[in-house]
C-alpha cells in the first residue's frame, strides 16, 4: 500500500492510502462481518462526505425479484449501441468481483477497482470518526460504483438494486430519468415481509416523485400496490406490453415481433433464450423508448434490434455445451424455477434430462422442487459453497419424500465432482440443467468452461 495526494470530492489534497487490488478485495469482503443491513442513513452520510457524485449522474434504477440483472443488460447494451458512455451495476458476480461494475460492457479495471475503494476507504475512516455505524459490504461497493462512474463520466448509469428498494442503498438517489420494476415475487420474506403485497411495497420504493415508472405486468396484488405509490408520487406510470409473437426461439437465440406505445418492432433478435427474456427485452425496449420520447436522448430503432442482440448475461440459461447440452440457470425461487420449468417442456424430453440441484436453506424449496424435478430422470443433488447452503443429503431426502419414481443421487461430493457424475451418466443427446442457486451458477461455469 502506498500514499500520495489526490483530491477526492468532499477531501481536497489529502493523503489517501492507495491500496493494490487484492488488498482492495479483501477489505471489502472483510466488512461482510457487519452484515445485510437495510437502511440510508450511513450511505446517505457517506456519500455526502465523497461529494454526492450519485446525484451528478443520469440514473435508470432498476428493481424487482427476477429479470433485473437481464433487463438492466438490455438497456445498457441498446444505450451503448447508442454511443452513449453507459455504466452498468449489478449484484451478484458469478466468477470476478469486477463483473459488478461495467463501462460500455467491459469490467472496472483491478487497478480502478482500488482506486475508487481507497477513496472510499478514506471517506468510511471519517464516517466513523463522526460516529456512524460501520458501512455494509454492499453499500461499500455501492459507494465505490457510484464514485467511479462519476470519475469516467458516463452518460447514463443503469443501476440494479440489491435487495428491495426502498431501503436498499442505491436508493439514496434522489432523481433518477427512469425507475424500472421487474417481475415481483416471494424472496427474502425474513426482509421484505411476507405477502406480496407487502413486498411490493419494498420494491415500490425506488419510485420517485414525478419521474416515469416502466412496470413489468405484475399479480393483481402486486399492481395494486404500485399503482397506489405511483399515484401518490404523482409518477408517469407505464405498465409495458409484453403481448409478442415469437417466430423463432431454439438453444442459439430468439426472433419476435413486438408492440412499444403503439409502435411495432419486427423480427427483434435476442441470444438469450427462454419465453422470460422475450419479456425482458420488450421492458427494455419501454425504458429506452421513454427516454427518448419524454427526455429528448436520441436513440434509433436500429440502436434497439443491435443492442438487444448483441446483449449477453451468463448464467441464465446459459448453453455451455453440446453433446451433451449443459445448460446453467441461476433458479433460485419460484418464478425462476417456473421460467425454467417452461423452458424445459418446451425444448426436452424427460427421460433425456438430467438435473443438477443445489439450494439454499432460506429459499423456497418446496416449490422449486415441485417446479423441476418432474422435468427430469435423473436428479443430482449437491450443496452450493455458501454459509446458507442445504446439505445434499437433506435435499434428497425432501425430493424422495414427494417423488417416489425419480432417479435421485445424493452427492456428497463437491460441486465439481457432482458435474463430472451427470457427464458420466449423460449420453449425446441427453441435457444437463444444473440450476437452483446463483451462487453456484459462477462456480458451475468456471468448471465447465475450463475443463474437458
Amino acid at each position: 500500500m502506498i500514499s500520495r495526494k489526490h483530491t477526492v470530492f468532499g477531501f481536497v489534497d489529502i493523503e489517501v492510502k492507495l491500496m493494490n487490488y487484492r488488498e482492495a478485495l479483501e477489505y471489502i469482503h472483510s466488512t461482510s462481518k457487519f452484515g445485510s443491513v437495510l437502511g440510508l442513513e450511513r450511505i446517505k452520510k457517506l456519500m455526502e462526505i465523497l461529494g454526492d457524485p450519485q446525484e451528478k449522474l443520469n440514473i435508470i434504477h432498476v428493481g424487482g425479484t427476477n429479470g433485473k440483472g437481464s433487463t438492466s443488460s438490455f438497456i445498457s447494451h441498446i444505450l451503448t449501441q447508442s454511443g452513449y458512455k453507459t455504466g452498468l451495476f449489478t449484484s451478484p458476480y458469478l466468477e470476478s468481483f469486477c463483473e459488478r461494475i461495467k463501462i460500455d460492457s467491459k469490467d472496472i479495471g483491478k487497478d480502478e477497482l482500488a482506486k475508487s475503494a481507497s477513496a472510499v476507504k478514506k471517506a468510511i475512516d471519517t464516517l466513523l470518526d463522526m460516529g456512524y455505524d460501520h458501512p455494509t459490504e454492499f453499500e461499500i461497493v455501492t459507494a465505490i460504483a457510484f464514485y467511479y462512474y462519476y470519475e469516467k463520466e458516463v452518460d447514463f448509469l443503469v443501476l440494479e438494486v440489491g435487495l428491495g428498494g426502498r431501503y436498499d442503498a442505491t436508493n439514496i438517489i434522489k432523481k433518477p430519468l427512469v425507475s424500472v420494476i421487474t417481475p415481483i415475487d416471494m424472496d427474502h420474506m425474513d426482509m421484505l415481509g411476507d405477502t406480496i403485497e407487502k413486498i411490493a411495497y419494498e420494491k415500490a420504493g425506488i419510485i420517485k416523485p414525478k419521474m416515469p415508472v416502466i412496470v413489468y405486468p405484475q399479480s393483481k396484488e402486486a399492481m395494486e400496490v404500485i399503482k397506489r405509490v405511483a399515484a401518490e408520487k404523482d409518477s408517469k406510470l407505464i405498465i409495458a406490453d409484453i403481448e409478442s409473437n415469437i417466430k423463432m426461439s431454439d438453444l442459439s437465440a430468439q426472433v419476435f415481433n413486438c408492440t412499444v406505445d403503439g409502435h411495432s418492432f419486427e423480427d427483434m433478435k435476442i441470444r438469450l433464450i427462454g419465453r422470460h427474456q422475450v419479456n425482458n427485452a420488450i421492458v427494455a425496449l419501454n425504458v429506452v423508448w421513454e427516454l427518448s420520447k419524454t427526455f429528448g436522448y436520441f436513440i434509433g430503432k436500429d440502436c434497439m434490434y443491435k443492442g438487444l442482440e448483441r446483449t449477453v448475461w451468463p448464467g441464465r440459461l446459459e448453453l455451455l455445451k453440446t453433446e451433451p447440452n449443459i445448460i446453467i440457470d441461476g433458479a433460485h425461487n419460484l418464478h425462476g424455477a417456473k421460467a425454467l420449468s417452461s423452458f424445459i417442456k418446451d425444448n426436452f424430453k424427460r427421460e433425456k434430462t438430467i438435473l443438477v440441484l443445489g439450494m439454499l436453506r432460506d429459499k423456497e424449496v418446496d416449490k422449486v422442487i415441485r417446479q423441476l424435478v418432474p422435468l427430469a430422470e435423473t436428479i443430482i443433488c449437491t450443496s452450493p459453497e455458501n454459509p446458507r447452503a442445504m446439505d445434499s443429503s437433506e435435499l434428497s431426502r425432501i425430493i424422495r419424500k414427494e417423488f417416489k419414481n425419480v432417479h435421485i443421487i445424493a452427492s456428497n461430493n463437491s460441486i465439481r465432482k457432482s458435474i463430472h457424475e451427470a457427464v458420466d451418466i449423460a449420453k449425446d443427446d441427453s441435457t444437463i440443467i444444473i440450476a437452483g442457486s446463483l451462487y453456484m451458477i459462477g462456480s458451475v461455469r468456471s468448471i465447465i468452461l475450463n475443463e474437458k
